[in-house]
């Protein structure tokens, strides 16, 4: 007995799910897609690549479930996940020939399980949520820090592998398939002791700052040690989510070719690391108190994608640009786009665009001359660069599902007429 089940109807919805999925990822389109981001990944690519990231916002795009049990949500969601921007989009995504699970490994920072007070909206959704932060002052509380935990339930992972085979095996392969492995250490320490305290410990306590940003990253490599050590690491240079809004296919990592899953190293996988709590810190702070600790992690691993929404630009001189192998970095709204185009010019590094969410989140309508005008800037300012789109942040399409879709072509046509 696995503990799960579901009934016979849902049996056969969600087997007709896994064989449109199947046909889908049989496309000739598909193999295309796959073509043009290994090449664009490994820095030799045809044009910049979009994708948009839909999980905040699938409401407005998914049907409501079909299944009821718990078991066949799961599944439902994920298949039906794994379809969505193939079928309203048309963006850059690949639609796997597999359904994909992961090990779901556990790091609990410091053995500190941090409190969370959440708000509803009229409909039962999450509205926000209040941290309640267990430091009050760094310096006295250093001894809250008790050493990191980290685990696995192995066997819950592969009763569930087992049943999800038994309902679609015959029809995709279910397989464990990795994301990027990732760092966010200031987000920690925020959740730790609250933004202000973060800022205040840097001139209160910087020893002390010192201290807990060397083990936040030491423990962070143990983890990934103790993973490789038990077999648990997963190659991520195939159709693999990427931290900050991308995908992970190259050939510049070993492939499943030719390395065993069982002999992986940390060298042979893409990280990925962002800062966005120190926008508020200056260069100079951010070098010392924070940078070497990235630098740390980093140094682990095989390939590096770096940011999410905070503005590199400040931070690139004297710190980001001398992350090793790094392949991608992160491009918000709030960057200063021209800077980073002529830094990243001819490098090897991809300037990892992200538009403002604004033109398709806010408004019924999506603005296409405004929207037109923000893609050509950004064309402009990336001349000689390795460039791809990653929409995120988007929560709400005001009742016009349309405007993901429209807003693609929108690129595909500037990119035609300007690339």
């Amino acid at each position: 007995m696995n503990g799960w089940s579901i009934t016979l109807e849902e049996r056969i919805y969600l087997r007709d799910l896994a064989k449109k999925q199947r046909e889908y990822s049989a496309l000739p389109i598909m193999k295309r897609r796959e073509m043009l981001w290994y090449k664009h990944n490994d820095l030799q690519g045809e044009r910049p690549m979009i994708y948009f990231e839909t999980w905040t916002f699938e409401n407005d795009l998914l049907s409501l479930p079909i299944c009821k049990s718990s078991a066949g949500k799961a599944i439902e969601l994920n298949l039906k996940r794994e379809m969505l921007n193939h079928e309203l989009i048309d963006d850059d995504k690949v639609v796997s020939d597999s359904y994909h699970i992961d090990w779901n490994t556990d790091m609990l920072l410091f053995d500190l399980k941090i409190e969370e007070e959440h708000a509803t909206d009229a409909h039962g959704g999450n509205l926000g949520f209040h941290i309640k932060s267990p430091i009050t002052d760094l310096k006295k509380d250093m001894h809250l820090l008790k050493k990191t935990t980290y685990g696995v339930d192995r066997e819950a992972v592969l009763i569930w592998k087992g049943f999800v085979e038994e309902v679609l095996g015959d029809i995709l392969p279910v397989k464990f398939v990795g994301s990027s492995l990732g760092s966010s250490i200031t987000q920690h320490l925020v959740r730790l002791m609250g933004m202000e305290k973060m800022l205040y410990s840097l001139i209160d306590y910087p020893n002390e700052f010192h201290e807990v940003m060397d083990r936040i990253s030491d423990d962070y490599i143990s983890y990934y040690k103790w993973m490789e050590k038990e077999k648990l690491l997963l190659l991520n240079n195939g159709n693999n989510w990427l931290g900050q809004g991308s995908f992970g296919f190259t050939h510049d990592l070993p492939s499943k070719n030719n390395i065993a899953s069982q002999d992986l190293k940390l060298t042979d996988l893409w990280c990925f690391l962002e800062s966005q709590e120190t926008l508020g810190v200056s260069p100079k702070m951010f070098n010392e108190f924070f940078f070497p600790y990235y630098l740390k992690v980093a140094n682990e691993f095989g390939l590096l994608s770096y940011g999410c929404c905070e503005p590199v630009h400040a931070y690139w001189e004297k710190s980001l640009s001398k992350l090793p192998r790094l392949r991608k970095i992160s491009i918000s709204p709030w960057c200063n786009e021209e800077y980073m185009g002529e830094v990243l010019k001819g490098s090897s590094t991809i300037y990892h665009r992200k538009p403002s969410p604004n033109f398709v989140g806010v408004g019924k309508d999506l603005d296409e001359v405004a929207f037109r005008e923000h893609i050509l800037k950004t064309l402009k300012a990336t001349k000689g660069c390795k460039v791809e789109f990653s929409f995120r942040d988007i929560y709400n399409l005001e009742g016009n599902i349309g405007k993901p879709r429209r807003a693609v072509q929108i690129i595909r046509e500037e990119l035609e007429n300007n690339w």
